[in-house]
């Protein structure tokens, strides 16, 4: 049932989204030359998929978790983006293909073993990746794998229609900072 909910809320979503997704592109490419960032993840069953986002890093930053990238390879417009969320629209288009859900465990890197393992023994991959979920709400992220996947499983073995659209409003309304960067 969330699947449906994912599918037609992402429709409509795109569809009242699209001149921001074409301004912040049109304004990327000022910025980095490069505006969608594409990255391999981690899916449902363990899976590889590719991951969309608006770029907010230097083109040439290392393909490691966020928590290892030095602040200054965030650019300007990419700080702004971040602080607003604005860099994960993208990844509605990955919610519309069946790769993610609006709601569950954020996807990982394939280099990020310790959390993947973390999540596997804990049934997480039992599920659809997210753009949000309740570690992303309560900061937690990638340099604790082991509390992350423990929240991560908490939060999929509790979720209902209540929590699904309660974690859409804290993130909406500004819950979270995202993954922090290396100071």
């Amino acid at each position: 049932m969330l699947r449906v909910i994912d599918f037609f809320a992402v429709l409509v979503g795109l569809l009242l989204l699209w001149p921001v997704l074409l301004v912040i592109t049109l304004v990327g490419y000022f910025d980095t030359g490069k505006p969608i960032f594409i990255q391999q993840r981690i899916g449902k069953s363990s899976q590889p998929f590719y991951l969309i986002k608006f770029r907010t890093m230097h083109p040439r930053t290392a393909s490691v978790g966020t928590h290892l990238v030095d602040v200054g390879a965030v650019t300007p417009l990419g700080s702004f983006l971040r602080k607003t969320k604005l860099d994960e629209l993208p990844q509605l288009i990955n919610v519309l293909l069946g790769q993610m859900s609006l709601v569950g465990a954020g996807p990982c890197l394939p280099n990020q073993q310790v959390l993947i393992k973390e999540r596997a023994k804990r049934g997480v991959y039992n599920y659809r990746p997210g753009i949000t979920g309740l570690a992303q709400v309560n900061n937690i992220d990638m340099p604790t794998p082991k509390k992350l996947a423990k929240v991560d499983a908490l939060m999929l073995k509790q979720l209902n229609f209540c929590l699904y659209f309660g974690l859409i409003v804290k993130t909406v309304s500004g819950s979270g900072q995202g993954d922090k960067l290396k100071s």
